[in-house]
């Protein structure tokens, strides 16, 4: 299973939220570019970013420190974050992005989602958010009546890379991961899932990696600044 590294990006830094809300943000780097020399130093093989600014707006706003990011370090990364047309897809890819996760659109424009899937084999990622069972979609501002297994089930012939899934009510709250949740995902879908939200320990890692044989990565951010992970140490245990 694949340790994602979170880097945050509002306002030109990196930072983590509260269950999304921007008002509950605690900086941890004024300098992205150098929070990700240091995951990548510490071994990483990928790096998960989001653009929070970028969520909001339906826009790349973050679009500086990314760059930083994908110019200063040597693995692959994904973003999610204001990437809702084609031409912001191609921009990104362009400027040596791995991956692009689409999230709003994949409940809005679906079509999208397909169209750059077969576009850009193996580079586009579907990004599921959700409070209580239900997708939420414009930097979680929004809910929606969409189920995640249902929104999940309807890319399965797409070919997406990746479904992320994040569930809304664990992340950055250093409670764990809502494991049933994300194993549910993981048995319905063929596509592989990335959990997000939540991991705060090297048990919650370990948990996620059993719970479901589609589920082949995991994101961390708040424990992995707070120190309550040790990324080495975790990136061991997973090679293990």
């Amino acid at each position: 299973m694949i340790l994602y590294p979170a880097i945050d990006l509002k306002d030109g830094q990196a930072v983590r939220l509260l269950r999304g809300e921007m008002d509950k943000a605690t900086v941890f780097n004024e300098d992205p570019a150098a929070q990700a020399r240091a995951f990548v130093e510490a071994g990483c093989e990928w790096l998960h970013l989001v653009d929070l600014n970028g969520a909001f707006a339906g826009e790349p706003v973050n679009a500086a420190p990314v760059e930083a990011i994908l110019k200063s370090c040597k693995v692959p990364a994904q973003l999610g974050g204001g990437i809702r047309d084609m031409a912001t897809i191609e921009a990104w890819l362009d400027k040596g992005l791995a991956r692009v996760i689409l999230g709003t659109v994949a409940v809005e424009n679906p079509e999208l989602v397909r169209q750059a899937a077969q576009a850009f084999p193996g580079k586009v990622a579907v990004g599921i958010d959700a409070r209580n069972g239900r997708v939420a979609t414009k930097g979680w501002a929004e809910e929606t009546d969409v189920m995640v297994t249902d929104l999940a089930r309807s890319f399965e012939d797409a070919g997406v890379a990746a479904i992320i899934y994040t569930d809304i009510n664990r992340d950055g709250a250093m409670q764990g991961p809502n494991v049933e949740a994300t194993a549910d995902l993981a048995n319905t879908v063929s596509i592989p899932v990335i959990a997000s939200g939540g991991v705060s320990s090297l048990k919650d890692l370990m948990a996620l990696r059993d719970c479901g044989a589609n589920l082949n990565g995991a994101i961390s951010g708040r424990a992995l600044y707070d120190g309550a992970l040790d990324l080495s140490q975790a990136l061991a245990a997973l090679r293990e």
